[in-house]
């Protein structure tokens, strides 16, 4: 029984250790994510999904090295858990610097038309772009003024909206189309 409370509770690595190892991996996969871009944040497909659950299976060990205590595990995430805290204030306190870390948004659509060249860096295809803006209600990327990719990951679309002539085009054909019914109705009532 003092073996099972021993093992549970006495950590296998010295605390400063398993606090250096968890804030260098937690240095690592902050940096490592800001240079595999913004898609891996946000837009996440079945291979970026798998890259992220391995991920953190990969890193698990260089923070617990061969400490499997309950202590050990528990200080790791208490420390990971402050790192993340302390950097969000002090970025906070920092707007340059996290514009730096985070990068900026960047825009897909811009006018109406889609930039290929944004598209092309951050590794989004056409019809990932399309199923996200269907996502937000907009059938067609014709439809979109705007579109802009987060530093967050997500995409924000903002619509067209149509112009005088397109609104007095839309409002002719309704017209029309009440006409063809209404004749329609009469011929069909004339006829009768």
């Amino acid at each position: 029984m003092q073996s099972l409370w021993n093992d549970l509770l006495v950590p296998g690595v010295p605390l400063l250790e398993k606090t250096v190892r968890t804030l260098a991996v937690y240095l690592f996969l902050l940096l490592g994510l800001r240079l595999a871009g913004k898609r891996e944040m946000g837009q996440l497909n079945p291979l970026d999904l798998v890259v992220l659950l391995m991920l953190s299976n990969t890193v698990q060990n260089a923070i617990i090295g061969p400490d499997d205590s309950l202590t050990g595990g528990v200080f790791g995430a208490v420390v990971l858990l402050v790192a993340d805290y302390a950097a969000l204030r002090f970025l906070y306190r920092h707007p340059r610097l996290e514009r730096a870390i985070e990068g900026d948004p960047e825009l897909l659509i811009d006018g109406g038309v889609v930039i290929d060249r944004a598209l092309d860096h951050n590794l989004i295809t056409r019809a990932e772009l399309e199923s996200a803006a269907r996502r937000q209600g907009i059938e067609e990327l014709g439809e979109v003024l705007r579109c802009r990719l987060e530093v967050s990951g997500a995409l924000t679309f903002v619509p067209r909206e149509p112009t005088p002539d397109e609104r007095r085009h839309a409002e002719l054909l309704a017209r029309l189309d009440a006409l063809e019914r209404r004749l329609a109705g009469l011929a069909g009532a004339g006829g009768a």
